[in-house]
């Protein structure tokens, strides 16, 4: 090989070098903004939902806390806890079909269980009310008042875990993407 032809082979050489670069940095920008759009997409879609359950659940929290401290009749919470119960297991649903990142799904699992938890909650009331208006006596009406108690307090458990559910998706970041979320550790299912 002369000079002549390395001379020529350089300059050629050193362009698909330069190509090969720009290549990789272009691709390299590509998944970084495809990530900031699916990151985009799961925060506006949990943002949506996790404001239509906060209205949802705070009006279903208020009727039930006027049962609980008997400002109106238990034969009256019914409609309230179906249509609240119908909600919650749609948002549910809802929530299963969110699409995100790898960190974003522990986001999503800790709602769905939260919204079970709210379901469960639901029904503890329901049972709480439904023995308050058959039953008069004293041993049941105890019964009653503890079940609809606590039925409102884990509604308002899940409805604040939701919440930060929520918080914790608005702080993914497109750089730890494939770590855990932070603060999103799924919900405390301890408590009935």
């Amino acid at each position: 090989m002369g000079v002549a032809e390395l001379t020529v082979l350089l300059p050629v050489a050193a362009f698909v070098a330069l190509a090969l670069g720009v290549l990789v940095v272009l691709r390299r920008a590509g998944r970084i903004m495809a990530r900031t759009r699916e990151v985009e997409h799961f925060r506006t879609a949990v943002r949506d939902l996790s404001t239509r359950i906060d209205q949802s659940l705070e009006g279903a929290a208020g009727r039930i806390d006027a049962v609980r401290r008997g400002q109106v009749g238990a034969d009256t919470i019914s409609p309230t806890i179906v249509a609240a119960t119908d909600a919650v297991t749609r948002y549910a649903e809802e929530a299963r079909e969110l699409k995100g990142p790898p960190a974003a799904q522990t986001i999503r699992d800790a709602i769905v269980e939260d919204l079970e938890r709210a379901e469960r909650a639901l029904g503890m009331v329901d049972h709480g009310a439904k023995i308050m208006v058959q039953a008069r006596r004293r041993g049941r009406e105890v019964e009653a008042q503890t079940s609809v108690k606590r039925g409102y307090l884990n509604l308002i458990h899940a409805r604040d875990a939701i919440a930060r559910h929520a918080a914790a998706a608005e702080e993914l970041e497109v750089g730890t993407l494939d770590q855990p979320a932070k603060g999103s550790a799924p919900a405390d299912t301890s408590q009935p």
